[in-house]
């Protein structure tokens, strides 16, 4: 079984890279590519070129909501 340490969560993510608004024209939206074991940094109207015949490609039209993860350490169970 997989354990997941509080710790695991921690990173930096600087108040500037936080999207707070869609862009007035989405296609210029940001778009990270994980492709050859490489991760590069692109822009959506890209993403045609990423495409081959018969590939699907799958809308999420999820929203984030404000939410708390309320979590406890296993010594804490004891």
């Amino acid at each position: 079984m997989l354990k997941m340490k509080l710790e695991d969560f921690n990173f930096e993510l600087p108040e500037h890279l936080i999207a707070k608004h869609p862009l007035d024209k989405r296609a210029d939206s940001r778009l990270l590519v994980f492709q050859d074991r490489q991760i590069t940094d692109k822009q959506f109207y890209d993403i045609i070129s990423y495409f081959n015949a018969g590939d699907i490609l799958v809308r999420n039209n999820s929203k984030v909501i404000p939410a708390r993860l309320f979590v406890e350490d296993e010594k804490s169970q004891k």
